[in-house]
């Protein structure tokens, strides 16, 4: 049966911002990988915590991070935590997650997280929800989102709509006792959770960032058609494309509207 990966956030400070469930998860844990184990291990000490720690950082993480992915798979509960805030952010571990994660091994984690962009809540209504996506269409960037139970599967649509079949993952009730995690693309997951008789709880949607570009060569002018005739605003369609072709918005805007003035 597999174990667990916890990514644990430790403090930036004072030792005393530590959270009660984060002590109890050191505790618990069979292993702890750290990004330096003699800084953590000060941590540990000041709160009498023995367990056994393993170093992972940026110089060892391909290696280590098969290691650990497999020592969790076989059953044991490994706590990730860097030197200080939390893994994954600015610091090493999102090899480790998507290791374990294909390894069918439980994680709080698992988008890449070197770069995201938080968008609050989506807009309540069906084309502003849908416009903002395709807005975001090229960001290179995990997005984050919140939204309430009784659209999620309005989002989802949309996400699909707007995005494709990008990975991504809607955590439900984050922190509380019913926690869970549903990943795939916004087609699998609003399958999953459309089955259910009833979708409650806070939600959370992490969607993953855009692939690079491939070389467009339709003509400027068309672009900006095709994203308008989809719905896109004329002046958002501008700056889409832009955007995608490494060009002004002004560039852009006189080849559209320049003929037509």
């Amino acid at each position: 049966m597999a174990g667990l990966l916890y990514v644990v956030a430790t403090p930036i400070g004072n030792l005393e911002d530590m959270t009660y469930r984060a002590v109890r998860v050191l505790r618990e844990a069979d292993l702890i990988a750290c990004e330096d184990t003699r800084q953590t291990r000060k941590l540990l000490d000041h709160y009498g915590i023995g367990k056994p720690t393993i170093s992972y950082h940026e110089h060892n993480e391909a290696e280590r991070a098969a290691e650990l992915a497999a020592r969790a798979a076989a059953g044991d509960t490994v706590a990730l935590v860097s030197d200080a805030g939390t893994p994954l952010v600015s610091d090493p571990g999102y090899r480790l997650v998507r290791a374990a994660i294909e390894a069918g091994v439980p994680v709080q984690a698992g988008l890449p997280t070197d770069a995201f962009r938080f968008g609050g809540f989506l807009p309540s209504k069906a084309g502003q929800r849908l416009k903002a996506l395709e807005t975001l269409a090229s960001e290179q960037a995990t997005l984050i989102f919140y939204e309430a139970p009784h659209r999620i599967l309005e989002a989802l649509e949309a996400v699909e709509q707007a995005l494709g079949d990008r990975p991504l993952v809607v955590a439900r009730e984050l922190t509380k006792i019913h926690e869970e995690y549903l990943r795939g693309t916004a087609a699998e997951v609003r399958a999953q959770l459309a089955a259910r008789d009833a979708v409650r709880g806070e939600m959370t949607l992490l969607i993953g960032k855009a692939t690079a570009p491939a070389r467009d060569d339709t003509p400027v002018e068309e672009a900006v058609a095709r994203l308008i005739a989809r719905g896109t605003a004329r002046m958002d369609a501008i700056k889409q494309v832009a955007h995608q072709r490494g060009m002004s918005k002004r560039e852009v805007y006189d080849r559209v509207v320049g003929d037509k003035a």
